[in-house]
């Protein structure tokens, strides 16, 4: 079997990448196990231009891709969905949503509103998991919400799994209501899959088996084609009174939860040693639901661990799904023995995040925030674990108990998590039945598309991508008709009243606003003409989309301007809450449309470049500042007229609610924000306080930083108690555990104080 290059790859990586950038077309991007999906999707996220949310299925799957669940960010009510109009049914055991009962649920406020109408990349993870019904129900809410019925309303989409890993589950009662809808419970089952098929994209260079007997066989079980040799060749790992826990580094893969647990609480039970209890730090909001792994982690020396992340510092010292063993547990503090390797290392604990997204109207970009943490040594035990739980993970020794799998594809899950077949050790002979994959997954999978298609249509899904991004850049009827409804309701009031005093400034400004109609519907007349056929001139394109900035920008820029003067001019009166609140709304309609102008001419220009389109094409720090500089300028020309205004108050007033949080910077690690702490002068106190975090977590990233040598000692302890403590560990501290010095010292000092300066010795 010809095996596929890295360089093969990263063409696949790439062309889908250029794909997702350059076009509005959605694409299924799938793979074997551990052929990187996961890691395409962090540098999607890292790198491209459009504004992105991440949903998954399940809380889980959502924390692990850093996202959030499809229910949350669409507000859906949990239940079926019919893709029709009429009743919905509704009983103790079943809810069925319709298209009519479903719109009772788009009650969104203009934050929300805001953030859908600009989204223009929606990341699908786990679509294994994708009931065709939810889908239907996600596309159906986009449609309404944005006002587009377009096919997801608009809105590219990017799926992303592997159809052979976990599939949707439906019970049997709900099936036989929506049976009459779909052929199928899978997402490529749903309506609207039928009207925007994907491209279908699959990487398949594996670097996770290396083996290529093992990849032949793993090949043919995904294909359904497993042979008789192939059983057999599986058949001589059968050893069936093997004691794993007696082994060191294997893992069971069980089917069931239960099971699972079970023999880790035995393993465990079986150690004669103390165990020991470490309690996860929740802040926030951060529900049952969502937490990656237990709250009470229960560990004994000689307990045979696993880790569930990968290292985030430069030493890489492990990575998710690594196994080793418990050697040392002390208070907060535990450490792991890797034996193949010879190497103990210090365990440190992990910060998930559960977040939400906003959109932040004063820059046109999609934000996060983040809601509550969950704190927890990445660890969990390792004697057996679920086919469901490894997904992702990657072991090199495992023994399978799947002699009973439940579902189609599970025993293609379980082997794909070894790398060779070295490591296998089944405790009971494969059979041939049961070994089937879902045959609706493999008809699917013969609509894959080659890269040589890919490469034939970049051309021209970039040409229409381009051209309807412009054709909606320089359409702002509703902005126009949104001034014209603001203008009519001045004729409610009286002269002496304040919109009856300022009613010829807005009759001025929706006057300028309507004067752009007849120019910018010619302008894209002629876009269509200059996109009509290929090749695309992006030279006389340029020159055409950036006249046309020049001529509209000027009026919707002048219009913005003296809208945020009036904002301003307003805030300072009584009982124009309501007034302001109208005018807040309309600037929110005006800056997105110069945003998008701004943006739209950055992404021809990089076109007729050939550069390619990523973040530094449309976040410019003269777009990120675009409004606080107009800001800046009102504030400037009301100061030089001598005005009396409470200048301090229209800088922030000036602001919607979203504005008024700081501009929100690249997201740095957990590690880095507390640097940036501790240099700014604050105690390890200060900072746990301000980030909602315990003393002891702060203390152990200070630990971590001093190591790293991106802080000092001295940042975090006074010149006496180093001191101090120079004398103890020069007198008393021979290296290794900390545990001998804390019995010395009792309570004198804390765990914390130990540990930091401990850090400090090893640099």
């Amino acid at each position: 079997m010809e095996q596929n290059t890295d360089s093969q790859f990263n063409q696949i990586a790439d062309f889908t990448e250029r794909f997702i950038n350059q076009t509005n077309r959605s694409i299924f991007l799938t793979g074997k196990a551990g052929t990187g999906k996961t890691t395409f999707l962090r540098h999607l996220v890292k790198t491209t231009h459009k504004q992105t949310v991440i949903v998954a299925p399940t809380g889980i799957a959502a924390l692990n891709a850093g996202g959030v669940t499809i229910h949350s960010f669409f507000q859906l009510p949990f239940g079926s969905f019919i893709p029709e109009f009429g009743a919905g049914t509704a009983t103790d055991s079943l809810k069925i949503e319709s298209k009519s009962t479903l719109m009772h649920h788009f009650k969104m406020n203009k934050a929300r509103r805001s953030m859908f109408r600009n989204l223009e990349l929606l990341v699908i993870d786990e679509v294994s998991m994708l009931r065709a019904d939810l889908l239907d129900a996600m596309d159906w809410t986009l449609r309404n919400v944005r006002k587009n019925n377009a096919p997801f309303g608009g809105i590219q989409v990017l799926f992303i799994g592997d159809l052979l890993q976990l599939p949707p589950v439906v019970k049997q009662q709900e099936w036989s209501h929506l049976s009459k809808y779909y052929n199928g419970m899978y997402f490529f089952h749903a309506r609207v899959i039928s009207e925007a098929p994907p491209l279908y994209v699959e990487l398949d260079k594996v670097y996770r088996q290396e083996d290529p007997e093992f990849l032949s066989i793993l090949n043919n079980l995904r294909n359904n084609e497993i042979t008789d040799a192939d059983i057999e060749i599986l058949n001589k790992h059968v050893q069936k009174d093997f004691q794993p826990e007696k082994e060191e580094g294997y893992i069971t893969l069980t089917t069931h939860n239960r099971e699972a647990d079970s023999i880790n609480q035995r393993a465990l039970d079986a150690l004669d040693t103390n165990a020991r209890t470490f309690d996860a730090e929740v802040t926030g909001k951060f529900p049952e639901y969502l937490y990656p792994i237990e709250e009470k982690l229960e560990l004994k020396i000689g307990a045979q661990v696993m880790f569930v992340k990968n290292d985030l510092s430069h030493e890489k010292l492990f990575y998710n799904g690594k196994m080793g063993r418990v050697v040392g547990l002390d208070h907060d503090e535990i450490k792991v023995l890797f034996p193949e390797e010879k190497k103990t290392i210090k365990v440190e604990k992990y910060e998930w995040e559960n977040i939400k997204y906003t959109y932040n109207d004063s820059n046109g970009e999609m934000e996060s925030e983040t809601l509550g943490t969950f704190v927890q040594y990445p660890l969990r035990l390792a004697w057996a674990i679920t086919v469901h739980k490894s997904q992702g993970l990657t072991f090199e020794k495992a023994v399978l108990d799947i002699s009973n799998v439940f579902a189609p594809g599970q025993a293609y899950v379980a082997l794909s998590r070894l790398r060779s077949l070295n490591g296998l050790v089944l405790l009971q002979p494969m059979r041939k039945n049961g070994l089937t994959t879902d045959a609706q997954i493999k008809e699917y999978a013969s609509t894959k598309v080659s890269t040589d298609v890919l490469d034939q249509q970049l051309e021209q899904s970039t040409a229409v991508y381009l051209y309807e991004q412009l054709v909606q850049t320089f359409d702002w009827l509703d902005l126009v008709n949104a001034w014209q409804t603001h203008e009519k309701s001045y004729k409610e009031h009286g002269s002496k009243s304040m919109k009856g005093k300022n009613r010829s400034w807005v009759t001025q400004q929706a006057q300028l606003l309507s004067s752009t109609l007849d120019p910018s519907r010619k302008f894209r007349n002629q876009l269509s003409q200059m996109f009509s056929k290929l090749p695309i001139d992006y030279e006389y394109v340029f020159e055409r989309v950036e006249a046309a900035y020049n001529y509209f920008y000027k009026t919707l820029d002048g219009v913005l301007y003296s809208n945020l003067k009036k904002i301003a001019e307003l805030q300072q009166k009584r009982s124009t809450k309501n007034y302001v609140e109208e005018l807040l709304d309309l600037d929110l309609m005006l800056t997105e449309t110069i945003i998008r102008l701004k943006k739209s001419l950055m992404l021809v220009q990089a076109v007729r470049d050939g550069k390619p389109l990523d973040q530094s094409i449309t976040q410019t720090t003269e777009i990120k500042n675009y409004k606080v500089t107009k800001i800046e300028l009102v504030k400037s020309e009301l100061m030089s007229n001598k005005s009396t205004l409470d200048f301090d108050t229209i800088s922030i007033d000036l602001q919607t609610k979203d504005q008024k949080k700081p501009e929100k910077k690249k997201k740095k690690s957990t590690y880095e924000t507390t640097r940036e702490l501790i240099k700014a002068g604050k105690t390890i106190e200060e900072v746990a306080r301000e980030r909602q975090l315990s003393v002891g977590t702060i203390s152990t990233h200070c630990a971590r930083l001093i190591q790293q040598e991106k802080i000092e000692l001295r940042d975090v302890m006074d010149k006496e108690m180093r001191n101090a403590l120079y004398d103890l560990f020069e007198d008393h501290y021979e290296g290794g555990s900390l545990s001998p010095l804390k019995d010395l010292v009792g309570d004198k000092y804390t765990w914390d104080e130990l540990k930091l300066y401990q850090a400090s010795l090893l640099i």
